[in-house]
């Protein structure tokens, strides 16, 4: 082979491109399910093997941490797909709730996440396909905006474009991806992680349990979250304005040109326009089909 042509592993077929900005995070043992119950805001227990879905880890107050994709590998295995959080990191702060549980959490750089833009090969909805010795495939997309994430070692050049291009559609589907500023700001309503089924609110106590059944079944969500395509300049943090007052903020913001953001505003307001640093904006609808 030519010394100019690019080394595909075969772990990462062409079209994959790495998401560094992602890492995996690794719990088992006997009691590791337990434990994720325990901790996470989804019905750990009700998940199968080989099969995964949308979580959060909440604060106290019921404020989110990290949104995650949760994979159960096994019996007694997890697996956190989480992006913008440092897997090291949150495997330690997690410790300090372990006690004397038998459960061991450790980050797997050797997992490395990367994506496609194209519907995977064999995994469906919720269903995991392949390993990890070979790469662990999750049905990432909708019909809409189909998209394949894998866990596999393997090399890869880094494409900005391309993982740019991939918050972006995380943000149309849905998915909030929260820098440091952003987290533990907002509840999972606030967010709207009931389009991704990423919380329960009958599978009993977890941290910030309390608030979000408190707001579901009291029905005091006052805030929801749109989709707009807002200025370059926009960043997460930014003011929404309405009729030159502040009425939100963004939580989110990907891509240039068009930029998109997510922003949580009051349920209850006038009808007028949206501005983000004073730039007019346009609220956009969310690419349905998400949940697992």
């Amino acid at each position: 082979m030519p010394d100019n042509q690019p080394f595909v592993s075969p772990l990462n077929p062409p079209g994959f491109f790495p998401l560094d900005d992602h890492s995996v995070l690794a719990l088992e043992g006997p009691e590791a399910i337990a434990f994720a119950h325990a901790q996470f805001s989804s019905d750990v227990t009700a998940l199968a093997v080989g099969h995964w879905q949308w979580s959060t880890w909440l604060t106290a107050k019921g404020r989110v941490l990290a949104v995650f994709a949760l994979l159960r590998t096994g019996e007694h295995a997890l697996r956190l797909v989480l992006p913008d959080v440092d897997a090291a990191e949150l495997a330690d702060a997690l410790r300090r709730y372990v006690f004397r549980r038998k459960v061991t959490l450790a980050a797997r750089p050797d997992l490395r996440v990367t994506g496609a833009f194209a519907a995977p090969a064999q995994a469906r909805g919720p269903l995991l396909a392949g390993d990890e010795a070979n790469g662990l495939e999750l049905d990432y997309g909708t019909a809409a905006l189909p998209r394949t994430l894998r866990l596999a070692g393997g090399p890869g050049a880094i494409e900005p474009a391309s993982t740019e291009a991939w918050s972006v559609a995380d943000l149309r589907l849905g998915l909030p991806r929260l820098p440091p500023s952003q987290r533990e700001q907002w509840t999972p309503q606030q967010l709207a992680l009931d389009r991704l089924a990423a919380f329960s609110v009958k599978k009993g106590c977890y941290p910030g349990q309390e608030i979000v059944a408190r707001t579901h079944f009291l029905g005091r969500a006052k805030r929801e979250l749109l989709l707009l395509q807002v200025a370059d300049a926009a960043e997460p943090g930014a003011a929404v304005l309405q009729a030159g007052q502040a009425i939100g903020s963004l939580a989110s913001a990907a891509g240039r040109s068009p930029r998109y953001a997510l922003a949580v505003v009051p349920l209850e307001r006038a009808d007028g326009p949206l501005k983000v640093a004073d730039t007019p904006v346009r609220v956009e609808p969310f690419v349905e089909g998400f949940a697992r």
